[in-house]
Parts: structure tokens; sequence; C-alpha cells
């Protein structure tokens, strides 16, 4: 099946596959059960017409998967956000593809930037982890406003909000092309912890969830643990 997909730039001509991404980026996230910035058909077009998408598609033009780049911070960050895979192409190494294209992309249009996403999946971060990646806290992400505007119409909006945008229920995750680890290194370290990583999301979420229900019934959330969760996850 991965033989037959097209992994390509997207352009203005492929717009009218725009609200059937956005409407599989909404679907996806309820049965996740996981929030997400919302966007519109009208937004996802824009990007295509930009050059700044990547789009998988079949010979028939059937549609497969999407991703698009977002410019923050002056040019000094650039986020892979909005990826998204057809429930039918779903563990075909569609989304691996897509993500390669897009960082690539993003290094061609933005060789300075640093790139950078949030994700609640640990198949997202293995993937970003064999392109380089490593998590990161919040803080080293871009300050744009606008960019956090962008997670107003996530479901766990409050609780980024609540954690003075310093935490939430997603990973950071960074590329830095001034100071990274090659891909073969930061995979093998993935490889190596990913059982720990999950444990410690699992554990992050449940425990965001807690303390912001607490809160939101004037309990007091006590001080700060200092622990390896508040280095990982700045809890």
């Amino acid at each position: 099946m991965e033989d037959n997909i097209i992994v390509r730039v997207a352009n203005g001509g492929d717009a009218h596959y725009a609200q059937t991404i956005t409407d599989e980026m909404e679907s996806s996230a309820r049965a996740r059960g996981t929030g997400i910035a919302k966007r519109s058909p009208e937004y996802v077009a824009q990007k295509m017409e930009e050059g700044k998408a990547v789009i998988a598609v079949l010979p028939d033009g059937t549609w497969v998967g999407f991703c698009y780049i977002e410019v923050w911070g002056h040019e000094q960050f650039v986020a892979n956000s909005g990826l998204i895979v057809s429930p039918a192409f779903r563990k075909s190494g569609t989304a691996k593809r897509i993500k390669q294209r897009i960082f690539n992309l993003s290094r061609e249009k933005y060789p300075n930037a640093k790139i950078f996403g949030l994700t609640t999946g640990l198949a997202v971060m293995k993937i970003n982890s064999d392109l380089g990646y490593e998590p990161v806290t919040y803080s080293e992400l871009t300050d744009d406003e606008e960019f956090w505007a962008g997670c107003k119409s996530c479901v766990n909006y409050d609780i980024l909000m609540s954690k003075d945008r310093k935490n939430c229920m997603c990973t950071a995750m960074l590329y830095d092309p001034a100071d990274h680890y090659e891909p073969e290194e930061t995979s093998v370290e993935f490889k190596q912890n990913s059982k720990l990583y999950e444990r410690f999301m699992k554990i992050k979420q449940s425990r965001l969830m807690k303390l912001f229900r607490k809160k939101e019934n004037g309990g007091s959330t006590g001080g700060k643990q200092k622990s390896l969760f508040h280095t990982l996850f700045n809890l």
C-alpha cells in the first residue's frame, strides 16, 4: 500500500482537500479525547497555496495524509503542525514519510529556525526523535502570543493557562539547527527510554488533570515537587 502513496509539497490545486482534512483533524482529536488548535479549511488551503504544506495522495487522487508549516517569532521558530493521516492508511508508514518531508521543507525554507512540535502521542514522539528532535520544556518554545492564542480552541486550554503556559497535556519537542544531536543519537535514546516516556506521559496527564480539578475546586495545589517529573515535564 505504501508504495502507491505519493508524498509531495502541496499546492493551490490541492485546496479541494481542505474540508476533508479539517474534518478528519477534528474527528481524530475527538476519538482520542485530546484537544487540537482548530484550523479552518480556508487556513489549510492558504498553506497549500503558499507551498507550506505536505500532502499524501494515491495516484487516483484519494487523500491520504497532510501536515503544514507555521512560522513564529520573526522566523526564529517553525512548527510542523496538523499532522493527520486518513484512518484507512494509518500504520502504513505514511505519517513518518510526511513528517520527514515537512521537516526537510522547513529546513529548506527556514534553515536557521528552530523546529518544534507539540504532541500527546508516543508514536509522534518516536517519529520526531528519528528526525533529531529532543523533548524540552515549554520555556524553550516560541513566546509569540499568536502561537499560544491558537491553543484557545483546544479542549485543554484552561489547563495550559492554569499552568501559566509552562505545561499542558502535550509534550514539547524541539530541533535546534545550531545545537542538536544527530538523528541516530536521539532515535537510540528514545528507543532506550520509550517505556519510561510512555509512563511519564500518562502520569503527567493524570497529574495535570488532578491539579487542575483541585484548583477549580479552590483547593491548594501545594509546593512544586522537584523531581525527575519536574525536570522532564515542568510539573
